[in-house]
């Protein structure tokens, strides 16, 4: 029969995610669009070629989008030394030792995924790294990749010595004696970066197929990258989206945000914009420009609207960097946003989050209002009076949720630190919501787990799954509908992908299967929550087991 569907879904909460908010039981797909959304009558649709997924009390819900995410890198660094989910000196030791001996013939050791909390004042040592291996460089990125970890020959063969200086967007740590401590923060990573040998586009294609593998995984079919250019040392992946999707490889729906070089100004618009022409094929385009307008707290580079505090208590005179200039910065948006650029900004600090909330604002006064969607990604800290500015202005909260719950790094290299009520005005997701602001989510991966289901779960709690530490900040907790509407319809609205987030006639069949109903257990155990099936355009793309 012409009319048979290809998929039909049924014998289970279907969470269509729609205005209304919607339960369903059935759902048709014929080729990649779902033709229908209703009850168990939808099995008259069937036909002798229909695959039909009993879902069996599992829910369906549109596929999650990461708004957020490093794609490329995290798949990279899944094949290089990976330090990731460990938080001990003598882990790491082992790692780092059992990695060197595998690759003897690698001249660099290479990897990332180190925590700051391992490391006493979160600062390890080059001598640390140069007892496991003296004989090779190594160079480890930080978990949240503002920082790098380098052994004494990898400082060598970069030239650092005590009288390189800093330069003028990050820190060298440094020794008694001013020479390189093996620690380097923010733009310093790039000076031992620029000489690490660097990947190929065939190693850049293959990371990024691995992770694509990885968050299909985990329910995902669309991103935003949050980088596509060349980032402290980091070389551009944007070769690798392109040639996985001129050949087909590419099965994710992607956006890509192009990088702000902080160091030039307005005379690289052109320059994004022949790169947002070129980088368009298949499921991939480049439609944002990343705007990275301040560091982290971690190591005081967070643009603060008061100065940090010193392991004393005592105030000092550091507010943090903003490292694009916050005036020429509302030049700079009010050109995108005429050019039809989607802004997306790195705003951690809240005078960081202000500077970009005026440069918006400016471009609402310039041009109208628009359908460019800018949005606001980590959100760590947010003045109150800033808060209802979101709605006002359209401006996106993009949340990287997991972050938002006591754990050591926040504990003992953040909260202490943080200046006047700051610590109080941490990740105010409950704020926002009362405040009418759109919410977008997503994870910074390979910074923290790309895990939906994690991020949602602090959301809901403002506590990790499986710990009992204190609950953190609890009067910004958020309902579980109100986050899974953020990793579904949010995101799509920030990815400009109108046509999925949702479950509804019409739509693209970007679906997730779940193995239960998240609403039929209690709040503590949505962290449980895993993904069976995966779907993009009416294809499955993954299945567990």
């Amino acid at each position: 029969m012409p009319d048979d569907v290809d998929v039909l879904f049924v014998g289970g909460p279907v969470l269509t995610m729609d205005s209304a908010r919607t339960r369903a039981s059935a759902v048709a797909v014929r080729g990649e669009r779902i033709l229908a959304v209703g009850q168990d009558d939808l099995r008259e649709l069937v036909g002798p070629g229909t695959e039909i997924v009993d879902l069996r009390g599992r829910a369906l819900l549109p596929g999650f989008q990461d708004a957020h995410v490093h794609a490329v890198y995290g798949g990279v660094e899944m094949g290089e030394c990976d330090l990731s989910g460990a938080t001990d000196l003598g882990e790491y030791t082992r790692r780092i030792a059992a990695y060197a001996d595998a690759h003897p013939t690698r001249p660099w050791i290479t990897g990332a995924g180190w925590a700051m909390e391992a490391f006493e004042g979160g600062l390890p040592s080059r001598a640390q790294l140069d007892a496991i291996v003296p004989d090779r460089p190594v160079f480890l990125l930080n978990r949240d990749h503002h920082g790098a970890w380098a052994n004494t020959r990898a400082l060598e063969l970069a030239g650092l010595t005590a009288q390189t200086l800093d330069p003028a967007d990050g820190r060298i740590e440094r020794e008694p004696d001013g020479s390189p401590g093996g620690m380097l923060q923010e733009g310093a990573t790039a000076l031992v970066a620029r000489v690490v040998p660097k990947a190929t586009v065939e190693d850049r294609v293959k990371g990024l197929l691995r992770a694509q593998a990885y968050l299909h995984s985990l329910g995902i079919t669309a991103w935003q990258d949050a980088i596509l250019g060349v980032f402290n040392g980091q070389p551009d992946v944007s070769d690798a989206y392109l040639a996985a999707a001129n050949d087909g490889q590419l099965t994710a729906r992607v956006n890509g945000a192009l990088w702000w070089d902080r160091e030039r100004g307005a005379e690289q618009i052109p320059e994004l914009v022949a790169r947002r022409d070129k980088l368009t094929a298949g499921r991939f385009r480049a439609g944002s420009v990343k705007v990275m307008q301040d560091g982290i707290a971690e190591n005081f580079t967070a643009a603060m609207t008061v100065p940090y505090k010193d392991a004393c208590g005592c105030t000092t005179d550091n507010s943090g960097l903003s490292f694009v200039d916050p005036v020429a910065l509302r030049s700079y948006v009010i050109e995108l946003d005429a050019l039809g650029f989607q802004v997306h900004f790195h705003a951690l600090g809240d005078r960081a989050v202000r500077e970009a909330l005026d440069a918006v604002e400016a471009a609402l006064h310039a041009n109208g209002r628009g359908n460019n969607r800018h949005h606001l990604a980590h959100l760590q800290v947010v003045h109150p009076d800033d808060v209802p500015r979101f709605a006002k202005l359209g401006a996106i909260a993009n949340l990287q949720p997991l972050w938002a719950a006591h754990e050591p790094q926040l504990d003992a290299l953040c909260i202490p630190f943080l200046g006047g009520e700051s610590a109080d005005w941490q990740y105010p997701f409950g704020d926002l919501v009362r405040a009418g602001a759109t919410l977008a989510a997503g994870s910074d991966w390979p910074v923290s787990t790309p895990d939906p289901w994690q991020g949602i779960h602090v959301a809901v709690n403002r506590v990790n799954h499986g710990d009992d530490r204190e609950v953190f900040l609890p009067e910004q907790r958020i309902d579980l509908t109100t986050m899974l509407a953020a990793y579904t319809a949010g995101s799509a609205h920030v990815n400009h992908l109108d046509e999925t987030g949702v479950i509804r006639p019409g739509a693209l069949a970007d679906l997730v299967v779940v193995d239960r109903d998240p609403y039929a257990g209690p709040a503590d155990e949505i962290g449980a929550t895993t993904v069976e099936q995966t779907f993009v355009g009416g294809e499955r793309v993954y299945a567990a087991g």
